[in-house]
Order: structure tokens, then C-alpha cells, then sequence
């Protein structure tokens, strides 16, 4: 079996057997398919170029069985794996392909991401059809949010020149030919080779909102390339001069691409397009891996020091509205409102006058909302994310690097209704400077750099017989480390012009093509929600709200939209330098203060639950739950096995006092534990026996897959389980 004979989406499936060895002896390993014996030697070869530590040793026996002997140092005895290894193991790059580490925003996004894919219950259908949301479950995609821009085509449509067009994008943009390996740490795989992702839907077949429902509904899968696609609504065939032109939407991954990024892309297809569907020139330099290389080689000792008095107080507040019930609704929402351009004219000229960009005019209003929703009386510190292109840093071309290179960083300041309003914009845009320092900061680093009291003991687990308490409550945030250093603050966004170069913009002319400036559709919030501005053709302000409807009511989001705009008209009008923000916020004294749903913590996961019993005398088959375990694999493998094993399922955080009482699930004697895993909860399976006294004497085997959909997975996980269960021919 050769490279070119595996088949497409197939998983790998290794098998660990923790029996006791000898110190220096090697770890067993079975690799069971789709690798054939060349196959196998380049893993092996791979893991021997990046692991200089292990001796590696390779047996081929068959096409899709291979034995891999992993020596650890001689001075360190018997070791575990570590969790570089497993990635490369479990998750091999593709042919020429590379792999880059995932780090700060792009961790914490793609954790939330897959947060939902670890659970097997179908996703909600929630109430859409206002904001033509759909309810992101744990039943869509691999992939979670997506965020969607569409724009009309104004001119002549070639199709096939469109489509190659993109296609030449992809081959020079090492981004859009990239995906996610989250086996056992998260890292980005960028392939040699993708195909642009095209769909033509005619308007008899589909209206516009439901297309959008549709796209939304069908997310990624976050494992394979390309997460960005196109679909183009084309135009009513024999429409007239009043029929609606043809319309594209782009969807795309927040977890890869940030909206500058994706407007970067969108100036290189028009680059293209009007050169006949060619982009000239090789692939982009520098790209996502020169980034890579610049973030690695940046010495934190300065950002370690601000951070650790800058991180918001826990008594900060974030939430603009009182707490409240349930919305009754879901889905993301979006409403916009434009300043005018004299009113834009007039705020700037305000902020310009006191030393600052309307930027801070924008974020001392956010400020004052908070405040107001807080209902105290006197100074109180108020915090929430501001976002940061990350592309002014010292790093030559970072300015044309289309990824995700913004971050959102906590912005506190102390709103004093008694003091004059010039000087809480003063607070808002010196804070800004400060943390346009580091940019490529992010919430995780933010939280590991912030000081830490000592840890509260836990309860110990109690081993036994039937169902396992779960394990104690998982550490929160450092001391000092508030709300808005997490996902639950709100994000202000201030997007600079991402108008088309002027010479470009000239070709399509002259191909009677008019460049649209895309528009947001209701997208991934990343949180309760965002509030993004930015300046339209005509020199307006737009101001979108972006937000989560189960957190915040269609009512609420309008009302809190109305008094931010209702309060950046009037800030012009306090010109006395003795102006309070106490006076300014004294015209919403009638107005309602909205209301958010309180907060619902996730329900604790069961230490054990058995999902088929089996013979009293039978092996138990133990699934290991994690966040990233593609969605639906678990029941897949459930349904197809016909053995006689009792068949359980632990969360990847469990004691290890919960694998004997899986065993009591199978009172017989002479019983076996196979810890089986795919992706994540592979590695959480190899961690959990590690971590289990007697672990050899109790676990049979560990049974580790790769990632794929969740057919594959499945059918990888039975190969291995297979290849524990059956007697070796």
C-alpha cells in the first residue's frame, strides 16, 4: 500500500499495552492501518528527525500492521509519551505539508470551537427566523461559528474566471490550503494542495435567507483544508435591468482567518480576476509561518511585568445589562445604525480636539454603559476586550499577512461619574497605547503571566463500585484575573478603511466590474457580544452589534444599541472642560437598563456512564471523553460493535479511582480494561493510564485514534479494539 493507495479521510489507529518494562526498555506501540510498509517507515523516520531522544524501531508484518518500539534516554528510564509525539504519531502531516503550533487567540478559539464536538446530543433547532441565525450545537459540524461576508457583483460575471480566480488565491496563500490537528496538542497543518470550494445556487432552488441558514447550519470540519469557501446566488435567469444581481457569500473560520485577513484575500482574487484568473507571482512571503517564527522568538519579559498589574479586578465590571432570566431565544443576532457623516465629523473633531482618536470615543461610551448596568454609586473599574490587528508589530510585510492575527485584550479603566469626561478619555486611549504594545498578547498568556494564589484542596476522589462522583471543580482564573479576561467580556472593534487599491479598483472598471464593499452577516460573537464600527464610502460611522440572542433578547440588544448610539450624538455637545460623565450619562435617566440572562455554568460531566452492558464475564471497553472527540463517533462505534464487552464511557478529567469501578461493571473474574480514545480522548485515555496505580495489571491495552469525520474514526477505533479482542492469527 503506497501513499497514493490510502484513502481519503482514513484515521490511524495505534495501540499502546502498558505492561511493566524493564528501565530503558522500549514502549510498544501497534500501528493498525491504512499505512502500508512505506508508509510506515516515514512516520517512523519522522518521529526519529523530531524526537532525537527516543530510539525508534520499526517491524512491518503487513499492510495496516506495523510495530513501533519507542526507546526513551537511557538516564530517564521508562517514560511516558510526550504530547508532541502522540500529535505526530496519531496525526502524521500530509505529503509536503508543515505544521506550525497554535497559540494565544488562535488556542482559545479553537478550544471553543470544539468544546461542543466533544458531546453526542443533537444540536438544538432554536428560534431563527428573525436574524436568520441558526443554534450552533454539539450536532453541527467539527467547526462551531462561522462568520459570513456577502456582496453584491456589480458587472459582468465570468464563472469559471471567478472560480479560477480563487483557485490561484489558494495556491499562493498558504492559509486558505490549511486545517487543524488537535490530537494531542493543538497545531496548524498547512498542505501542499487544496481545491477552492465553489458553489453556484440558482434563486428558484433557494432564497437568500435560507441560504444563509444552510451555510451557517453546515460549519467545517475543522480537520481538513480549506476553511474558507464561496457561494455565489447567481442572477434570475432573463431578469431584467430591476432584477437583483448575483450575490456571493464567503464563509469562513474565525479560528483561522480574522475579517482583515479575509478582506486581504479578497483583494488578491480581484488581483486575479482581472488578470484573466491567474495571480501572478509564487506564494506569499512572509506568511503564516514567518509569523510563527517572529511570535517564537519574542522575549515576554516586558509583557510579563505590565500584565502582572494591568489584569482587570475581579470586582471589574463587564456586562452591559442587569442580570436577568432566560431569553427564551438563540442564535446570533445583528443590528447596525449609521452615524451620519457630519455627525461622524463632529464626534472625530470632539475626541481630536482632547488628544484622541473617536476610537476612544467609542470605548469611553462602552465604558459608561457598563458602569450604568453595574447600579453603584461612586468610582468603579469597568473592563472589556479591545481588538488589536497585530499586524503593526516588527515584523517586515506583517501588514499583508492574511490569518488570524488579532487579538482581543482587556481594556480597564475606572469610570468616576464626578470626573470630567476628558479625563476618562484620556484613561481609555493612554490604556490603548499601552496595549498596543503587545499585541500578539492574549487572554491564555494574559492568564498564565497574572499572579496566582495558592490552591484551595479539593476533595479526594473515592474509589468504588458503581457509579463515581465527578471529579472536584476545575481551577478558575487567577486571583486578579476578572471576568473581562475571559470570553464572557464584551469586544469592541474599531476596523480601519479596507477600501481596494485605487489601481485595482481602476482594472475592474475598465472590465465594467464595481468592486461591493462586503457586509457582515450574523456570525460566531466569540462571547455575549461585539460592538464593531467602521467607516462606510461616504465617510459615515457604522456601528454593528454583534450578539448572542440566548444571552441577550432581540429587545435588550436594540435598546443597548440605541443608547450607545443616542450617547456618541451627544458627546460633541460637552465642550466645557468641566463636563462630568455623570451629565452625559443623565440622558438615559429614563431609559430602561437592558437585561442579560445570568450565566450558566456547563453541567458537571458523570465520572461514568455505560452505554451498553454486556456478558458478566466479558472485557469492558472504556471510552474517554474530551472536548475535540469529532461528534458521533463514540455512538457510531457503539452501534457496530457485536461483542460480548460491556461497553462505559469516563470523562478524560477523572480520577483514576473511576477505572476499577469500571471494572465492577463486569463482576466476573479474569477481566480486562481496554482505555480507548479517538483524537483527544485517545491521548486523555494513554493520560488516564498513566496515571492509574497498577495500570498494567488492570489495563489490557490503550487504543489511540487520529481525527477524521465521524464514520472514520469510528472505523478506526474498531480496528484497534479488533486488534485486542481477537487472538492474533
Amino acid at each position: 500500500m503506497s501513499s497514493q493507495d490510502v484513502p481519503q479521510g482514513a484515521v490511524l489507529a495505534v495501540v499502546h499495552e502498558p505492561v511493566a518494562l524493564s528501565p530503558g526498555g522500549p514502549l510498544v506501540l501497534e500501528l493498525r492501518g491504512p499505512l502500508g510498509p512505506a508508509d510506515a517507515e516515514t512516520v517512523a523516520a519522522r518521529l526519529a528527525q523530531r524526537h532525537r531522544a527516543f530510539g525508534v524501531a520499526l517491524d512491518s508484518h503487513r499492510p495496516g500492521h506495523h510495530t513501533l518500539r519507542l526507546t526513551p534516554p537511557a538516564a530517564g528510564g521508562v517514560a511516558a509519551l510526550p504530547a508532541d509525539l502522540l500529535a505526530d504519531l496519531l496525526a502524521p502531516p500530509p505529503p509536503g505539508g508543515e505544521i506550525l503550533p497554535v497559540t494565544g487567540h488562535q488556542q482559545t478559539l479553537l478550544r471553543a470551537a470544539l468544546t461542543p464536538a466533544g458531546t453526542s446530543t443533537p444540536a438544538g433547532t432554536g428560534d431563527n427566523s428573525d436574524n436568520g441565525g441558526s443554534s450552533e450545537g454539539s450536532g453541527s459540524s467539527d467547526g462551531g461559528g462561522v462568520e459570513q461576508l456577502y456582496w453584491d457583483w456589480s458587472g459582468p460575471l465570468d464563472v469559471a474566471r471567478f472560480a479560477a480566480a480563487w483557485q490561484s488565491v489558494v495556491d499562493r496563500e498558504c492559509v486558505l490550503r490549511a486545517c487543524f490537528d488537535w490530537v494531542a496538542a493543538p497545531r496548524l497543518v498547512l498542505h501542499a494542495r487544496a481545491e477552492a470550494d465553489i458553489a453556484v445556487c440558482s434563486p428558484a432552488a433557494v432564497t437568500w435567507p435560507q441560504l444563509l441558514r444552510r451555510d451557517r447550519a453546515r460549519g467545517f470540519a475543522l480537520h481538513r483544508p480549506g476553511l474558507l469557501r464561496l457561494t455565489l446566488l447567481a442572477a434570475e435567469p432573463g431578469g431584467g435591468a430591476g432584477a437583483p444581481p448575483p450575490r456571493v457569500l464567503l464563509t469562513y473560520h474565525p479560528a483561522l482567518l480574522d475579517e482583515r485577513g479575509v478582506h486581504l484575500l479578497l483583494r488578491e482574487f480581484y488581483r486575479a480576476y482581472a488578470g484573466g484568473g491567474v495571480l501572478p507571482g509564487g506564494e506569499r512571503r512572509p506568511d503564516l509561518r514567518d509569523h510563527a517564527r517572529w511570535l517564537a522568538g519574542q522575549d515576554t519579559t516586558a509583557a510579563r511585568q505590565f500584565w502582572a498589574r494591568a489584569v482587570p479586578p475581579p470586582r471589574a465590571a463587564t456586562r452591559p445589562g442587569r442580570p436577568g432570566g432566560a431569553t427564551g431565544q438563540s442564535g446570533p443576532g445583528l443590528l447596525h445604525t449609521r452615524l451620519r457623516a457630519p455627525e461622524t465629523f463632529r464626534l472625530r473633531s470632539w475626541a481630536a480636539l482632547r488628544g484622541a482618536a473617536e476610537s476612544s470615543a467609542l470605548h469611553l461610551v462602552w465604558a459608561l454603559l457598563l458602569y450604568r448596568a453595574a447600579g453603584v454609586s461612586g468610582p468603579l473599574p469597568v473592563s472589556f476586550g479591545v481588538q488589536l490587528s497585530g499586524r503593526d508589530i516588527a515584523l517586515p510585510g506583517a501588514a499583508g499577512i492574511p490569518g488570524l492575527l488579532d487579538s482581543p485584550l482587556p481594556m480597564t479603566v475606572t469610570v468616576d461619574p464626578a470626573a470630567p469626561l476628558a479625563g476618562l478619555l484620556h484613561q481609555v486611549r493612554d490604556t490603548l497605547l499601552d496595549l498596543a504594545a503587545y499585541p500578539w498578547a492574549s487572554t491564555e498568556t494574559i492568564r498564565a503571566w497574572a499572579p496566582r494564589p495558592p490552591a484551595a484542596p479539593g476533595p479526594d476522589p473515592v474509589p468504588g463500585p458503581g457509579p463515581v462522583a465527578g471529579p472536584g471543580p476545575v481551577a478558575g482564573p487567577a486571583a486578579g484575573v476578572g471576568p473581562g479576561c475571559g470570553a464572557g467580556s464584551t469586544l469592541v472593534r474599531f476596523d480601519g478603511p479596507l477600501l481596494l487599491p485605487k489601481v485595482l479598483r481602476s482594472e475592474l472598471a475598465a472590465q465594467g466590474v464595481h468592486a461591493d464593499t462586503p457586509r457582515s452577516a450574523a456570525g460566531a460573537t466569540g462571547g455575549p457580544l461585539t460592538l464593531a464600527a467602521r467607516h462606510d464610502t461616504a465617510g459615515g460611522l457604522v456601528l454593528g452589534l454583534f450578539y448572542d440572542r440566548a444571552q441577550l433578547a432581540d429587545e435588550d440588544a436594540a435598546a443597548l444599541h440605541s443608547q450607545c448610539v443616542r450617547l456618541l450624538r451627544a458627546l460633541p455637545g460637552y465642550r466645557q472642560a468641566q463636563a462630568s460623565a455623570g451629565q452625559l450619562l443623565d440622558l438615559l435617566a429614563r431609559a430602561a437598563i437592558p437585561r442579560m440572562a445570568r450565566p450558566v455554568p456547563p453541567a458537571p460531566h458523570p465520572a461514568l456512564t455505560v452505554l451498553r452492558p454486556g456478558h458478566p464475564h466479558a472485557d469492558v471497553i472504556c471510552l474517554v471523553t474530551a472536548p475535540g472527540v469529532p461528534a458521533g463517533s463514540y455512538d457510531l462505534f457503539v452501534r457496530g460493535h457485536h461483542g460480548p464487552e460491556t461497553i462505559v464511557a469516563v470523562h478524560g478529567d477523572a480520577a483514576p479511582g473511576v477505572l476499577p469501578a469500571a471494572l465492577h461493571q463486569a463482576p466476573g473474574p479474569g477481566r480486562r480494561l481496554v482505555l480507548c480514545g479517538c483524537g483527544p480522548g485517545g491521548r486523555a485515555a494513554y493520560e488516564l493510564a498513566q496515571r492509574t496505580p497498577h495500570a498494567p495489571g488492570m489495563v489490557a491495552a490503550v487504543v489511540m485514534t487520529g481525527i477524521g469525520d465521524a464514520a472514520a474514526s469510528a472505523s478506526a477505533l474498531a480496528r484497534g479494539v479488533r486488534s485486542v479482542l481477537t487472538p492474533h492469527p
